[in-house]
Formats: C-alpha cells, structure tokens, sequence
C-alpha cells in the first residue's frame, strides 16, 4: 500500500509539474518556434525534391547505437521488436526506389540517468532524418546548409517577434560552414573537444572523418583510411553542441559483415539488414538534425526541456 500511494504522489506531482511547464511564457514561445522550424525544413525539403515518408515506431532493426541507453525491446508475435531509436535502416532500404526523403522521425533512446544534466538530452525526441541515393558527404554537408540558413533567414524574416522575446539574435550564417576532422579537433581541444570547440565558434562547424570506434558499423569508410569514416557531424555555434550526425552508408556487403564483427555484435541482430545488403543496394548519404535541439539553439535556451511540450528527461517517468 505504501508503494502505491507514492505512485499515487508522483502522479500527481507529475501532472502538476506538466501543467505548470505548458502555462510557462518561455516554453509557450519557444513551441510556437519549434512549429515553425518544422513546417520550414520540410518546405525545404519538398521543394529540394525530397518525398516524406511516414515515421516507423517499431520495428524488429532499429539503431544499435555507440552508447549506453537502456533497451526498449518488444517481444510480440512469437519474436522481439525495438522501439525506433533511429530510422537509419529504413531510410537506407526506402531510398533505394524512393531516390530522395525525408521523415519527421520520433525517436526513443532512453538515455542513462547523468544525462539529464546535460541540457540538451530527451529520451524521447523528434528528428528530421534525410537520406538521397548515390549522393555523396559532401553534396549533404551542403544539403543541411542550404536547410539551416533558408530555415533560420525565414524566422528573422517572418517571426522576428518570436525571436526579440528571447532577446535572441541570429546571424546569417554564410555557406560553407567550416570543417574540421576529428583528429584534428581531438589534437587541438582533446578528447571531449566538443564542448570547446562549440563554444569557441561563431558559426555552425562540421567535424568529419570520425573513427570507426566512435561509431556504428553501418557508415562508409575511406577506401584508403581503413578505420576513418566519410561521416559528419554538425556542431552549432556558442555552447549549444551538437545539432546533426550523417555520413555515407556502407553498401558492399562483404564491408557490412566485417565492420558488424570489428563491433563486436552478431550477424543476427541484423539479419533483415544483411539479406538487404544480399540482394544489392545501393550507396546513399543522410543525415538528422534533432528539432529539439534547434529549435533549443534559436531561442537560445539553456534547457532544452524548455522548448517542447511534454519533455522526457532522463531518469524520469514523465507524462
């Protein structure tokens, strides 16, 4: 009885908490924002000739990911299912006939609890995922450029209201944004050069050609730098920290096999993806930028609970 009336408490604290978060002036404006920071990345998107496609919640292949998070499996009809932690499968077997898309992805990564200190961390979150076929790193480095200028030129242009309530100015930002490899920003900032390197920017900076051990077995390598990715990362200006990751796929089948083993996972975890790969595909190219944490940069917010309506903060039951 005692354990469910603290239940009992906590739902009630939670409804609370809920309601005082969605009559918060702050968190109002900063939805108004993010409601139009999705409706410009996808008129974008259309008019660039990309297709929207509808979102896959479960699934049985999902992202496996290169961190911790707590596993959202599903068993059902006599096998497991996970949760979408990411699209990146589906986006790579749809392209194939579709040529060029985009979702407005729901992702579910439920993240370990230190990480509700972070800002910027939702275990339940939305993400604009692009893929293209036969696309290289580059031509979507200059894709997600094109997207963010037009989308932040927009809000100047058409909602300056919205961003003089946050007492938020926004540059115009100029193509391209620089870019820096991984090597080089580890060798100049160290192992955790993310957060410096953030900080020390004025502009959006890519950081590419990351090492295998820093990510998932499905990404390109260099032909002629086993071990050094042809993927990118997106940083935003002024502490706000990562905004997008991408890449190139890997597509030769024989490449599939050896990089699940060097990660030390199964064949098995990953069958549906691997009889794709035996039947031939494709190279593709893609990359997601997280809506939270955009719209969460453009207000200019510290918290990035404070941008959206029922936020999922780590190591929390949340409505």
């Amino acid at each position: 009885m005692e354990t469910i009336n603290k239940n009992e408490e906590y739902v009630k604290e939670e409804i609370t908490r809920s309601m005082q978060h969605l009559s918060d002036k702050r968190v109002q404006h900063a939805i108004k924002v993010q409601s139009y920071i999705r409706s410009y990345v996808t008129d974008f998107l259309r008019e660039a000739g990309y297709i929207e496609i509808a979102p896959i919640i479960i699934s049985p292949l999902t992202d496996p990911l290169n961190h911790p998070v707590y596993d959202p499996k599903i068993h059902a009809y006599g096998g497991d299912m996970w949760i979408t932690q990411s699209m990146i499968f589906h986006k790579q077997i749809a392209v194939q006939e579709l040529k060029k898309i985009f979702i407005m992805s729901p992702n579910v990564r439920l993240e370990t609890e230190e990480k509700s200190k972070s800002g910027r961390h939702l275990y339940e979150f939305t993400q604009i995922d692009v893929e293209a076929l036969e696309k290289s790193r580059e031509e979507m480095m200059s894709l997600a450029e094109d997207m963010i200028i037009y989308t932040i030129s927009r809000l100047k242009k058409e909602h300056k209201e919205e961003l003089e309530y946050f007492h938020r100015t926004l540059p115009d930002y100029a193509k391209p944004f620089p870019v820096i490899t991984f090597e080089e920003a580890e060798k100049k900032y160290g192992k955790g050069f993310e957060t410096p390197l953030s900080k020390e920017s004025s502009t959006p900076v890519w950081v590419v050609d990351i090492p295998l051990k820093e990510r998932e077995f499905y990404d390109r390598e260099y032909p002629e730098k086993p071990g050094i990715l042809r993927d990118m990362d997106l940083i935003w200006p002024e502490g706000f920290e990562e905004a997008s990751s991408g890449g190139e796929r890997e597509y030769e089948l024989s490449q599939i096999l050896d990089r699940i083993q060097k990660k030390g996972q199964t064949e098995e975890q990953f069958k549906w993806f691997i009889e794709l790969a035996k039947q031939g595909i494709k190279y593709t190219a893609g990359f997601g930028i997280g809506i939270e944490r955009f719209t969460r940069f453009v207000c200019g917010v510290e918290k990035i609970e404070d941008v959206t309506t029922f936020p999922k903060v780590p190591g929390r039951i949340s409505l």
